[in-house]
């Protein structure tokens, strides 16, 4: 396989440029991981409803997680580029249960870019080694996307934050040991301005977490409600200024949606590929399956529809490297591929016939597990809203 490409084009309609030698060294190294460790593991996974927490030190102990923080905290000190090779990989893999990319690419990026220096030092370098897992708690029942309506609140009785509410769909809360909480700080009533970020460790007194959550796909991924009542943490805890919340988890959510953007297109692939073996090797009336008109327009169409979200995501790709993507391109590119991921492997079910509900298959999977990409980082109505106010 050419350096940097996916499983499905050994020969992309317009090569890829974001990758070199090195990035196929980190490439392999992920992809091992996750052939080897996660995906001969599945079903168990799904019964406990989450992965084993000793692979999480085994990802450390390979640099795959937190690679992009600097070496002083115990990363690589890489650009963002490495953390795409990890998710592509990933989603090459149909690995959709661990929880890595929130892990370093969410979590450790807002303790990276708005903690003090002791925060760092303490958090980073555990995280990296997965001594630590980490989680963000923005999501409560009722707020959905609307980050002003959090009603959980941390108020300040001296020098600690006492902190109360619940949240829930927290990705990685199961096993968390330290989550980023969205707490209103204020009472302002002006919404954006009374958001907070704390760190609150899962060993506080008054933190507790719901047994994981029952989906309907992504059966393998730590998901809980997590629930917080009188919580005392210090104010040494909070990460950056009393009431830059909301303006901090807003720098962070073009690249958040384009990590779905990543993940979407690199699953869809995965999936086409699939389905072009399967379709090859299966026979209707004498002929495989990828003999007839219908199949081959069918691959034809997914193929360059892909093809052209592969360039598009690849370009947002590039402008974050340069800190340049936009908040409109990011939900551009959220929105567009995730709706496309259902559409292929949707139309990749069909080809497979009644194969193609059968769990044994990878497109089986991948289609209930794809489902919730349209939804969480905003949905996709949402998504639609932010663009239409670019206009």
């Amino acid at each position: 396989m050419p350096c940097g490409t996916g499983p499905l084009l050994e020969r992309h309609v317009i090569p890829r440029t974001l990758f070199g030698p090195e990035h196929e060294d980190f490439r392999k190294t992920a992809r091992r991981f996750f052939e080897t460790e996660i995906v001969p593991h599945r079903e168990r996974f799904e019964e406990q409803q989450h992965i084993d927490r000793n692979l999480w030190n085994k990802a450390g102990e390979l640099g795959l997680l937190c690679a992009t923080m600097p070496e002083e905290f115990g990363g690589l000190g890489v650009d963002r580029s490495y953390s795409v090779v990890l998710m592509e990989e990933q989603s090459y893999s149909g690995d959709s249960g661990s929880g890595f990319s929130l892990h370093s690419d969410i979590v450790a990026n807002y303790i990276n870019n708005f903690g003090s220096q002791e925060q760092k030092l303490h958090w980073l370098p555990k995280m990296a080694s997965g001594e630590i897992i980490g989680a963000i708690a923005m999501t409560e029942p009722g707020t959905g996307s609307d980050l002003q309506a959090v009603k959980t609140t941390a108020v300040l009785d001296g020098d600690d934050y006492v902190i109360n509410g619940s949240k829930i769909f927290i990705t990685n809360g199961y096993l968390s040991d330290l989550v980023v909480v969205v707490a209103r700080t204020g009472n302002s009533g002006e919404g954006a301005k009374d958001l907070s970020l704390i760190l609150v460790e899962a060993s506080r007194t008054g933190f507790t977490k719901g047994k994981p959550l029952k989906k309907v796909g992504m059966k393998a991924q730590d998901t809980c409600e997590l629930f917080f009542e009188n919580v005392r943490v210090p104010k040494a805890n909070r990460l950056g200024m009393e009431g830059m919340g909301f303006i901090m988890l807003m720098k962070e959510l073009a690249w958040e949606r384009l990590m779905i953007a990543i993940t979407s297109v690199a699953g869809a692939e995965a999936v086409l590929k699939h389905t072009l073996a399967y379709t090859r090797e299966r026979k209707v009336f004498g002929k495989p399956v990828a003999s007839f008109q219908n199949t081959r327009f069918k691959l034809a169409e997914m193929k360059a529809e892909l093809s052209i979200a592969r360039v598009f995501v690849d370009k947002c790709i590039e402008m974050q490297l340069k800190n340049k993507l936009g908040v409109d391109d990011a939900a551009t590119a959220k929105y567009w591929t995730s709706d496309l991921m259902m559409k292929v492997i949707d139309e990749c079910v069909q080809l497979h016939g009644g194969y193609g509900y059968m769990l044994e298959y990878p497109v089986a999977r991948a289609w209930i597990d794809s489902r919730a990409q349209r939804i969480y980082g905003g949905t996709n109505e949402i998504m639609k809203e932010l663009i239409a106010r670019t206009m």
